[in-house]
Formats: C-alpha cells, structure tokens, sequence
C-alpha cells in the first residue's frame, strides 16, 4: 500500500486553516478517500499489534478510529472539525477505559501513545494500587531499554500531593500521583513518510505493549 500520510497531513493543514462547513463540504471526497487509506492503515496496525497482543485481534478498524468532527456544545472554540486523524488500537474497544495503542497525525504535532489518558476515578485507582503492590514489577518495565529509548518515561498530568489511601513515605510515592498513565513518541515528517511506516509504528506499539499488560491486568482485579 502506497504511504499517503503526506496527503492527511497537507489536508489538515488546510482544515486548520479554513475550519468550517463550506470548505469542508467542498472537501468531503477528499476527506472520504483519505479517510479510507487511514482505515487501512490501521486495519493493517491491528493485524501487526496482534502479532504480540491477541487482545485486539478482531477490532473494527472503522471503530477504533475518531470522529473527525468536534463536539462543541460546551466549548469556547467552535471549530467544527478536529485537525487530526487519530485511532486507539484497545481490547474490548474505545470506550472500554482499557489501555491501548494510539496513533495521531497532525501538522507538526504527530505522535504514537499508549497508555490511559484521563481515566474514571475506579480505573485509576486500580492502577495505583496494583503499582503500589507490584511495585518491582512496575519499575522493571519502566527500566526496559527498550522502553526508555522509546518513550523515555510516563507522561501525564500529577497531583501535587500522594493520593488518599497510600503511604506517603512510599519509596515510588510519585508514581502513584499520575492522573493519567500514558507514553508519547513524537512523529517526525520522515518517520511519516517512509515506505515502511506501518512497520515502523507497529514496531514502537510493540515497545509499550508490557506497560499497557501491567495496565490493563491491574483493571481485571
């Protein structure tokens, strides 16, 4: 399959630049067929992550990508359309609060994560609890060579305080004060464009993929 990333990312531009109805119901098929190369790569993702994760092999790549248009009942900014084309590859589906894998492409700002973001108060209370008392197990991931080279360390927002219920003195105290348990690996326009992308992306899926087992076996208790 020919890598059409460069097309996405030239349309998004443009989407960011001309945000409205018109101009994109003057785009649509465009819209359309690069949506339709975007379903196929990640049809393509999902076969490759299975590979060492069976949890998502019978995802709908249709559902496992998002919507393109924003929700702004309730926000300031009434752009009508999102500027990117983003897809979480997760057991049991998007909505099912599990970790996953996620790729995004966007004009400058394109990355693969993992991870949970933003996660209900019982999920993330679960992870903190089954970090606090697998603690070795949790840091030996975070150790991995692999890892490190990848994703450097976890992202997310932090409380300034340990959360309720866990001892302060706790030697990884801080790793239990992340609202959010995520990893990041920026995209460059390179990266983007080689003819091997999906390779290349499923290969970095592959590197998280013991961060999103801890994850998700924690939500199992």
């Amino acid at each position: 399959m020919k890598n059409r990333n460069k097309e996405i990312v030239e349309f998004l531009q443009e989407l960011s630049e001309n945000n409205s109805k018109e101009w994109f119901d003057l785009n649509r098929s465009r819209y359309t067929d690069l949506r339709n190369y975007f379903i196929e790569v990640i049809s393509l993702l999902i076969a490759g992550v299975s590979s060492f994760d069976a949890s998502v092999s019978f995802l709908d790549p249709k559902k496992s990508i998002f919507r393109i248009n924003r929700d702004i009942r309730f926000s300031a900014n009434k752009s009508p359309y999102k500027t990117n084309f983003g897809a979480f590859i997760v057991p049991e589906g998007k909505k099912s609060g599990n970790a996953g894998y996620y790729l995004h492409l966007e004009p400058q700002q394109s990355f693969v994560g993992g991870g949970i973001h933003r996660p209900q108060a019982n999920i993330l209370n679960k992870v903190r609890w089954s970090i606090y008392e697998n603690i070795d197990d949790f840091v030996d991931i975070l150790n991995e060579d692999d890892f490190i080279s990848n994703y450097g360390e976890i992202k997310g927002e932090k409380l300034k305080n340990p959360p309720r219920g866990f001892d302060k003195s706790f030697k990884y105290v801080d790793l239990l004060k992340f609202k959010d348990y995520t990893v990041i690996r920026n995209l460059s326009v390179t990266d983007l464009t080689k003819p091997d992308f999906v390779d290349v992306i499923v290969q970095n899926f592959s590197k998280m993929y013991n961060f999103n087992l801890f994850i998700n076996n924690a939500l199992k208790k």
